[in-house]
């Protein structure tokens, strides 16, 4: 992999570093906790409808850039259909993308663009993961707590989430990004 990136940097190619996730989104409610007036129990609806539509993105946390699809399943064309719009977006660079261990991001039909690499991350471990961080977020601020009435529904509220998203790279950039960690002597303490 360094030897391509030193291949590519040799080129004149600007290496440009994305993680890359998928994630499912339905109307199966998972009740959160919330506030309510002081002596009053909120009243979270559930459901438990299995129709799903599934966000792809991939970020650089270094700047905040963002890029998503969604769309209503996973394998390796839809995987393929992902990359290649990222790679449309960066033409100029090259494109090293950090992934999970899913089985269409190996799969023999997938279609991996010319200016991109695919690199996995070790097993059990989205920690390692930014966009997971991602996923979190958008839980949270736009799905928390609500019943949807169909699947479109779903998809819309996704839509929305991840097109403002897109619009703040500030905040992908504070989701996202790993805290700098600080050298510190082991003998300081």
């Amino acid at each position: 992999m360094a030897a391509e990136v030193s291949r590519q940097a040799g080129r004149g190619r600007p290496l440009r570093l994305l993680f890359q996730d998928e994630a499912r989104f339905g109307r199966l409610s998972n009740p959160r906790p919330c506030w309510a007036p002081s002596g009053l129990r909120p009243e979270v609806g559930a459901q438990r409808v299995r129709e799903y539509s599934y966000a792809f993105a991939a970020v650089a946390p270094r700047d905040g850039v963002l890029h998503s699809l969604v769309l209503p399943e996973v394998g390796s064309e839809t995987m393929s259909l992902f990359l290649a719009q990222v790679a449309h977006h960066h033409l100029d660079d090259f494109i090293l993308m950090v992934l999970d261990g899913a089985a269409w991001h190996s799969a023999h039909d997938l279609e991996v663009p010319p200016n991109m690499r695919l690199l996995p991350l070790p097993p059990y471990s989205p920690q390692l993961n930014p966009v997971e961080n991602l996923w979190d977020e958008i839980r949270e601020k736009w799905f928390s707590n609500l019943l949807f009435d169909s699947p479109d529904a779903v998809e819309d509220r996704l839509v929305d989430a991840l097109g403002v998203l897109h619009r703040d790279c500030r905040r992908v950039q504070s989701v996202t990004g790993f805290q700098r960690i600080v050298n510190i002597p082991l003998n300081a303490y």
